[in-house]
């Protein structure tokens, strides 16, 4: 039995307190959806360590005003930025061709939340293809500059939302049953625990750990598809009493912590909440990591079929 990974940093820690004492000198990383939400203050936090970091976002205006508010409020001279559109392959693979050197940190927190049925050119569903299908291309894209680094990290953010659904393989895309936003995102969400699974059991012996993580509510631009009354009646259902939202500075905590922690050495395909290490199968509205998310058979088939997808 693997015991569960514990820390002394909670719910209320903040990314700054997590990453206190750790000195990421010399050390590289891309924030993906660096310049909005928890993104800016995970790479803050990065940057403030003494990382180089590389805000990878659509919005590139955004992206070089975030980095001179990091550089301001850090004193680094070592921000930068990237486009990327995880929606679009082209994208991915022209960030993946223009990286030389080594990666040691890879944290990809970017996502769509909840929209109206779209679909890619490819006609991929656009939560599963930015969320997941995005991300995978990245990651294994930069595989190499990751194992070169030696000890580097993958930051899979998720969410308590991939207890809504697993990874339906007989119709990921949602081309015979009716779509639902929510399902929709779920499904995204459980595939960025599935691939942390398989990953790290693929990577481990490039000395490669990925662990996915649930950042906690936090009020940002990810819920601009989900109205107010919604919101509200999520938090009814959670049983939240007042507010339901970390701040942005808590809620990059736990991705700070899986990018970072020296208690996380060698630790992967696990899933994070709160700066701990969630309860598998034990579910409420927030917490817990669901056995289906965790299932290395599934992880092995969502690894085979997203290879197959992208080289279509």
């Amino acid at each position: 039995m693997i015991s569960s990974i514990t820390t002394p940093f909670g719910a209320q820690s903040t990314a700054a307190e997590v990453i206190a004492g750790i000195d990421l000198t010399g050390r590289r990383a891309i924030v993906t959806g660096g310049a909005s939400g928890i993104g800016i203050e995970t790479a803050r936090a990065l940057a403030g360590a003494g990382a180089e970091v590389t805000l990878a976002v659509r919005n590139t205006e955004a992206g070089e005003r975030t980095a001179a508010d990091i550089i301001g409020s850090t004193g680094s001279k070592q921000v930068l930025v990237a486009p990327l559109d995880l929606a679009d392959q082209a994208s991915v693979a022209a960030l993946v061709a223009g990286w030389d050197g080594p990666l040691h940190i890879l944290v990809n927190n970017a996502g769509i939340m909840a929209s109206p049925l779209m679909r890619t050119p490819q006609g991929w569903e656009m939560q599963f293809a930015t969320n997941h299908l995005g991300h995978f291309a990245l990651a294994t894209g930069l595989h190499h500059a990751l194992a070169v680094a030696g000890g580097a990290r993958v930051v899979s953010v998720s969410s308590s939302a991939h207890h809504r659904s697993p990874v339906v393989f007989d119709d990921i895309h949602f081309e015979h049953r009716a779509y639902e936003p929510f399902l929709a995102y779920g499904q995204s969400k459980t595939a960025n625990v599935l691939f942390g699974v398989e990953a790290t059991k693929r990577w481990a012996s490039d000395g490669i750990t990925v662990n996915a993580l649930m950042p906690g509510g936090i009020r940002t631009n990810l819920q601009r598809y989900v109205p107010d009354e919604e919101l509200e009646r999520m938090r009814v259902a959670a049983g939240v009493t007042g507010t339901m939202w970390k701040t942005p500075e808590q809620g990059a905590a736990t991705s700070i912590l899986v990018a970072t922690s020296p208690l996380l050495e060698g630790v992967g395909g696990r899933y994070f909440e709160d700066c701990n290490e969630a309860e598998v199968g034990k579910l409420s509205a927030r917490n817990g990591v669901a056995e289906f998310a965790l299932d290395p058979d599934a992880a092995a088939r969502l690894w085979q079929i997203s290879v197959s997808t992208l080289a279509r």
